[in-house]
């Protein structure tokens, strides 16, 4: 046996634990297998990515990321039901295809008619999925996933991982298209009422809310890209033009900055540079 499978079978217990401590705080509905699993996957990841030489111990290091894996696990599971997520998965697959074929993002009517369906009903799958998401730029409310988790007072070890992540979150949004990048930025950062970014853009409100999903989808993907690599979903043509997209979008990410710069994007108590300006 390896010396990394010895850790990893050592620090199994912590995984059932943990899942533990959170079925006591969620809905009965909610599956120990699927948070099992995330917190497994989570325990393999963090022992392979695990660095002594940073001086951080490994128990607590691990803990942290089986904490976050379970937030994001129940992130998965809390932010629609089945149906809605089964025909926004449907929407998107007809997206990328279309995307790859077009070589743009359709448009709404383009979308319905590779779906055989009317716009409207386009719009109301969307619409679905924008009231029920959870994994944005905003986070969960106040008594969700993350207050599911039992925390005690971030020490020095999360804090540093989180401003971490806050830089990456940065880091991605400057290297999204131009487009995306201002719709990200005037909606989110500079919190603009959407007709307002429609208008600057010269296109619908309903495109800016296309845009804004795609460019969410894309700041995910180019985050986990750096962050948890294991949670990118493999792209259906490897070899197409929307994968190498994707994949010089997350090369972009990555040269956009260091550990360095990242935590610069933040102060010593985590807060945005900008934010407590």
């Amino acid at each position: 046996m390896t010396e990394l499978e010895e850790l990893i079978r050592e620090h199994i217990p912590l995984v059932g634990h943990l899942v533990r401590e959170t079925l006591n705080r969620v809905p009965a509905h909610v599956c120990r297998d699927d948070l099992t699993s995330a917190g497994l996957l989570a325990l393999v990841t963090a022992a392979k990515a695990y660095d002594a030489a940073h001086g951080v111990p490994f128990t607590r290091f691990v803990a942290i990321r089986i904490k976050g894996a379970l937030v994001d696990a129940l992130r998965g599971l809390d932010w629609a039901t089945r149906s809605v997520r089964q025909r926004a998965r449907q929407v998107e697959r007809a997206r990328v295809e279309l995307t790859g074929a077009l070589g743009r993002t359709p448009t709404a009517v383009e979308l319905a008619g590779a779906l055989g369906v009317a716009v409207h009903d386009v719009d109301a799958v969307e619409e679905d999925v924008r009231r029920a998401v959870v994994l944005s730029l905003q986070g969960f409310a106040t008594g969700t996933a993350e207050e599911m988790i039992s925390d005690g007072t971030a020490g020095p070890e999360d804090l540093l991982l989180h401003r971490e992540r806050v830089g990456y979150l940065y880091d991605a949004i400057e290297a999204l298209p131009e487009r995306l990048r201002l719709v990200v930025t005037r909606y989110f950062l500079e919190e603009r009422p959407m007709a307002e970014v429609a208008a600057e853009l010269g296109v619908t409100e309903s495109r800016v809310s296309q845009l804004r999903s795609e460019a969410l989808a894309l700041l995910k993907d180019g985050m986990n890209a750096q962050l948890n690599p294991d949670a990118l979903a493999a792209p259906d043509r490897p070899e197409g033009c929307v994968a190498r997209r994707r994949a010089a979008y997350f090369a972009e990410v990555a040269a956009q900055g260091d550990l360095k710069s990242r935590l610069a994007m933040t102060t010593t108590l985590g807060l945005p540079v900008r934010q407590a300006a």
